[in-house]
């Protein structure tokens, strides 16, 4: 079983930046990507920004020019840096990763989730 452990949420005023972190441990083989997705209270979780192993980033039209994600693949940690922060980003963010253990079949995909930090952006 992988564990996500979120850090970094908290309560900042419009304009301002914040660093979200997460660390994927346990029976790991290969993480295949990782991604930060956010939800607010009656809608449906949405895609912030994900990174694949192979390939490049891509991000939520509305975090677009501000958000950027960064993965360390040696501690199979996620960073979301997010500047310029507006009251619409206010939401709990959560952690996700794709990975592969060294018992299950070669290929088989399974999907992580951390239990989510709160970002607050209000004056």
């Amino acid at each position: 079983q992988v564990q996500l452990v979120e850090s970094g949420g908290g309560l900042v005023q419009p304009g301002a930046s914040l660093r979200l972190s997460c660390q994927a441990s346990g029976t790991i083989f290969a993480i295949n990507a990782m991604a930060w997705y956010r939800q607010v209270p009656g809608k449906e979780r949405e895609l912030v920004a994900a990174r694949p192993r192979q390939g490049t980033a891509n991000y939520g039209d509305s975090v677009k020019g501000r958000f950027t994600i960064a993965v360390d693949w040696i501690r199979n940690t996620v960073y979301l840096q997010m500047n310029s922060l507006e009251p619409e980003d206010m939401a709990v963010y959560y952690c996700n990763a794709d990975y592969e253990t060294p018992y299950s079949k070669p290929g088989k995909v399974f999907a992580s989730w951390g239990q989510g930090t709160q970002v607050t952006v209000s004056s």
